[in-house]
């Protein structure tokens, strides 16, 4: 492997998509340790990569600097300069199919992501529904790597140390006094979020004989969650206090994160943390089920009840009759199976 080699990485959002690249890196640097990475993303996901320190990290600004093909051009030429030997895209959205043109008139070896689009629409037809597992995005960006020349293999995987707790948190908490639990009960669309009034029950409960962190953005979320903290004793909001890098330290502590199909999932499951993942309007067959993690840490809605799911990527697409599809989840069954979880990893 040649020193000079250096591979330029285009994932510029979101949270989830960008934190699936994690593992792969890992892997990359014990198997490539000569080759020089650098990644485009969003400047407020940097906080990802705080465990790496041979990353170059070249912010995407897509309001400002790179907004519109003026604003794309500029960012080609500001990356042509690192003179990079292969550009892996692993968005494939318009602003790297144009990223592509660009780098290919110049001779650069680019490869981007097959997103299996043909395979997702299959999957979530309303009729003649194809319901099978499709590849997980975490292959998906594998393949992208092997098809200019790196064979990664993620069996390789190494979990970091564990990061230092934020201090804000090791002044307030005994990481041996209680079970750690975190719960993430928001997503971008409302058919990926588990009925408030139903998560405060699975909260009540298991804030008994643990301590919960809760974890949301946006003010209408941290109004909700500042409900449930002053409501319950041991249960606090991580998310109000701490950097995202902060957060990820925190999660590395937890017996188990409780997420929606969120980026949450496969934040806790980067730190090495067992994740309890509830579908609503999505499903785990679509690809994005936090890597590593067994198919019952999954829960469901009943497909013989709702057919139809899954209805789209992102929830954001919603059946008549299927407004309150959560609903036919029941706390009770969140609880019984994070319990299980926990105990699990106690006789372990």
């Amino acid at each position: 492997m040649k020193n000079a080699e250096h591979i330029l990485i285009l994932r510029f959002s979101a949270l989830g998509d960008v934190a699936i690249m994690i593992p792969i890196i890992r892997c990359f640097f014990i198997q490539y340790s000569e080759v020089k990475l650098t990644i485009v993303t969003d400047e407020k996901f940097f906080g990802l990569f705080k465990e790496f320190n041979k990353i170059n990290l070249i912010a995407f600004e897509k309001i400002n600097r790179h907004n519109g093909i003026f604003g794309l051009w500029a960012l080609f030429n500001e990356l042509r300069k690192k003179n990079p030997t292969a550009i892996i895209d692993l968005h494939s959205v318009l602003r790297t199919k144009f990223l592509k043109i660009l780098f290919r008139l110049f001779l650069f070896r680019f490869k981007s992501l097959n997103k299996g689009r043909k395979e997702k629409f299959f999957l979530l037809k309303k009729h003649n529904k194809k319901f099978k597992p499709l590849t997980p995005t975490i292959y998906r960006y594998l393949d992208v790597f092997s098809s200019v020349g790196y064979e990664i293999n993620i069996e390789k995987h190494e979990f970091p140390p564990k990061p230092i707790l934020p201090k804000i948190i090791n002044k307030k908490f005994n990481v041996k006094s209680k079970k750690w639990i975190g719960i993430a009960p928001f997503a971008s669309f409302n058919g990926k979020v588990y009925p408030l009034d139903l998560m405060q029950k699975v909260i009540a409960y298991l804030q008994k004989d643990n301590q919960v962190f809760l974890f949301g953005s946006g003010e209408k979320e941290i109004n909700q969650l500042t409900i449930w903290a002053k409501a319950y004793e041991n249960t606090y909001i991580a998310s109000m206090e701490l950097t995202l890098s902060e957060e990820l330290a925190l999660m590395a502590y937890f017996d188990l994160m409780i997420s929606m199909d969120s980026a949450n999932g496969h934040l806790a499951t980067n730190m090495g943390v067992k994740v309890l993942t509830i579908w609503g309007l999505t499903h785990p067959f679509i690809g994005f089920a936090p890597w590593g993690q067994p198919n019952s840490h999954n829960i469901t809605v009943d497909r013989q009840e709702f057919p139809l799911i899954p209805t789209s990527v992102y929830g954001n697409k919603v059946p008549m009759g299927y407004e309150n599809i959560l609903r036919s989840i029941s706390p009770k069954t969140i609880i019984e199976k994070s319990l299980e979880i926990l105990l699990n990893q106690t006789s372990s």
